[in-house]
C-alpha cells in the first residue's frame, strides 16, 4: 500500500538534506499518516481510513459526512 492520504491523495514529497556545509543530498518528507476509524451517523457504519494528522483534524472541524461528501464529488471511492 502507498503512503497516500485514502481521502486527499496527498502522499510524500522530495526535497534535499543540507549540511552545515551546504552539501545537498536527495531525501523524502513522509506525511503523518494515522489509521483511524470513523462513525458515520447517516449510514450506521464505521469504516477504517488512512489519513494524515491535517486530515483529521480537518474531520474534526468540519464533520467526517462533509469530508466525505467533498471527497467523493472530487471521484474518490470511499
Amino acid at each position: 500500500m502507498s503512503r497516500k492520504d485514502q481521502l486527499t491523495g496527498k502522499g510524500p514529497v522530495a526535497g534535499n538534506h543540507v549540511s552545515h556545509a551546504h552539501n545537498k543530498a536527495k531525501r523524502t518528507f513522509a506525511i503523518n499518516l494515522q489509521k483511524k476509524r470513523f462513525y458515520i451517523p447517516e449510514e450506521k457504519r464505521w469504516i477504517t481510513l488512512r489519513v494524515s494528522a491535517k486530515t483529521i483534524k480537518t474531520i474534526n472541524r468540519n464533520g467526517i459526512t462533509a469530508v466525505l461528501k467533498a471527497a467523493r464529488k472530487k471521484g474518490v471511492k470511499v
